[in-house]
Order: C-alpha cells, then sequence, then structure tokens
C-alpha cells in the first residue's frame, strides 16, 4: 500500500527543536487528525514534510521514495501537496485561471467545479471577489486537480464561520475516499477527530497520544490530558 511514512522525525526553528522524533504512518485514502494547542510544532512538522523548512534528524518516505533531501517541487511531483494557512491562492485570475496553474489535465477542472457548485457560478469571477469560504474552496480545488497522493492540510478553518467550515469537511472525506492520504492539522479538535481514523496529538513538541481518533473522541479526560502533555501515549 502507498503510504507517507515518518520516522524518527525531529524538526528544529531557531533556537532549538520544535518537534521531537515523531514516527507516523498516514495509508493512501485514509485521514490521520494531527491536533495539539497553539505552538505545539504541527505547522512546522508539515512545513518540513513539504520542504518549507528542512528535517532534522530522521527519515520521510512517500511510496518507499525518501524524500528529505528532495527540493519542495520533487516532493510535489511525487504527488505531495501542501494547503498552507492563509488561502494561498492568485486574487487576480478567476477561478478557472487558478485551477490551471495546477491541473494535471484539463478535463479535471469540470471535475473539481461539480464537487464545488459555488466555484462553477463564479467560474469566471476573480479570486479577489470571492468571499473566504469560497476562496478555501478553490484552493481545495486546486488541490485536487493537481492529483495529490497525499495531502498535507494546515488549518483550514482559519479565518472561516464554523458553518462554511463544516461545508469544506465533507471534501476532505472525499479526497479520501478516492484513495488520497491526508495528515489534517485542525483547531476544531473534535471535528477534525471525527473526520480521521488516527490521530496524533502533540504537546510542547512531542508525541502526547497516537492512536485511532474515536478513542480520543469519546474519551475527553484522555484528551484533555494528552493536551497538557500528560497522556500515557499509545503507540501504533
Amino acid at each position: 500500500m502507498n503510504t507517507l511514512e515518518l520516522t524518527g522525525v525531529t524538526v528544529a526553528r531557531g533556537a532549538g527543536p520544535v518537534i521531537r522524533d515523531v514516527s507516523l504512518t498516514v495509508p493512501a485514502g485514509t485521514v490521520t487528525a494531527l491536533v495539539g494547542p497553539n505552538g505545539a510544532g504541527k505547522t512546522s512538522l508539515l512545513e518540513a514534510l513539504s520542504g518549507v523548512i528542512p528535517v532534522t534528524s530522521g527519515s520521510v518516505t512517500v511510496g518507499g521514495t525518501p524524500i528529505t533531501k528532495l527540493s519542495r517541487v520533487a516532493r510535489a511531483r511525487l504527488g505531495l501537496v501542501h494547503i498552507e494557512q492563509g488561502r494561498a491562492i492568485f486574487p487576480g485570475l478567476t477561478v478557472v485561471e487558478n485551477l490551471r496553474l495546477t491541473a494535471r489535465e484539463p478535463a479535471d477542472i469540470e471535475g473539481a467545479l461539480e464537487m464545488f457548485p459555488e466555484l462553477d457560478k463564479r467560474r469566471d469571477s476573480p479570486a479577489e471577489l470571492l468571499s473566504g469560504g469560497e476562496q478555501q474552496m478553490v484552493v481545495l480545488a486546486r488541490a485536487f486537480v493537481s492529483r495529490p497522493a497525499f495531502l498535507l492540510i494546515d488549518e483550514m478553518s482559519l479565518g472561516l464561520a464554523p458553518v462554511v467550515f463544516m461545508r469544506l469537511l465533507p471534501m476532505v472525506r472525499r479526497f479520501a475516499e478516492q484513495g488520497v492520504g491526508i495528515l489534517l492539522v485542525e483547531q476544531f479538535t473534535h471535528l477534525a477527530l471525527g473526520l480521521a481514523r488516527e490521530a496524533l496529538v502533540v504537546s510542547s513538541g512531542r508525541v502526547t497520544y497516537q492512536g485511532q481518533a474515536k478513542e480520543l473522541l469519546n474519551a475527553p479526560e484522555l484528551l484533555h490530558a494528552a493536551y497538557l502533555g500528560g497522556a500515557d501515549a499509545p503507540r501504533q
């Protein structure tokens, strides 16, 4: 099975490590939730995986291919796509023009617009005129047309009303159903856990829980302890 695999990954930023000794396997077609308090190092881990910043130690493979020495572009060519915070779009381009920039096949653009009827209605509108929720749909649609094998999603809900975010969640599930492996960082912890099969809680740069998402979802005391860094983390 195609997997994104981390073994003993440590990531340093500034004065020292912000993530220590993380091991994790994300299989194709599954969602893994990466949650934890603000400042725990979640964004840094995603940035290290996609090549924004280097991995200090440990190894990362995509489908068995080591990627820690590869450029960000080379990682993307292997199917590792990173949706960063901040809705990175080209505001002066129309919806369709934004999608053309990442589409592997032109026909995929129509498929993406079918997934997001709101965007289909605004296909010729400049992205800067869209609402925040619609702009986030453009970001997801751009990921879809790039045909990712693995998708790193960092705080998709940032700046969005909960009702808008709830509209986007089924799209993440749909990606997984189509075989994409997803590592999801999200501030709405319970929504992320409800979507995921596996979960990783990171607190103060270290893993404090690793196991089934539903176990955390059904045990508030365990989740609370993990956020505080005191859970006895079961390992996969």
